[in-house]
């Protein structure tokens, strides 16, 4: 699993979206606590990171959790202000303050009173989950949980 990650995450190898992300899909909406969320919203990418990738891997997780659970992604409504250092380089501390403050809301009617499930690919410490989260709540989402492919310690 670690190698098909990387080969994903840094490899280029897009085409790992679908097998990783239907090991997600699979486990169904039951998975989730709670009600099914209004919208899948993917842990944007800085254009530069984006660009240099060639794509947004939660994107393409997202969108196979869209075909599987038919529910919408939003990639429109959360992104990322600056470019942070990658977060691999640093412990939990430095993950927390290097991510304070590195997103924004886009689009805050679409996300006022909504449930929205947050996409990651790999969850290590949830700082970036947990900055994503804190931004969207302040915007008015009701509720934000968080979906990956993968945690780590």
């Amino acid at each position: 699993m670690r190698e098909a990650i990387h080969a994903f995450k840094f490899g280029g190898r897009r085409s790992l979206a679908g097998p990783l992300g239907d090991l997600v899909a699979g486990l169904g909406l039951s998975a989730l606590p709670g009600p099914a969320p209004d919208l899948l919203v993917p842990v944007p990418l800085h254009r530069r990171r984006a660009r240099e990738r060639g794509y947004n891997q939660a994107l393409l997780i997202a969108r196979r959790l869209e075909r599987a659970w038919g529910i919408a992604v939003r990639d429109d409504l959360l992104a990322r202000q600056g470019a942070t250092a990658p977060q691999a380089d640093l412990d939990a501390a430095g993950r927390r303050r290097n991510v304070r403050g590195a997103f924004a809301v886009v689009n805050a009617a679409a996300i006022e009173g909504r449930h929205l499930v947050l996409v990651d690919d790999v969850l290590t410490t949830g700082a970036t989950a947990a900055e994503c989260a804190r931004t969207l709540a302040r915007a008015g989402a009701s509720v934000v949980g968080v979906v990956a492919i993968a945690r780590t310690a």
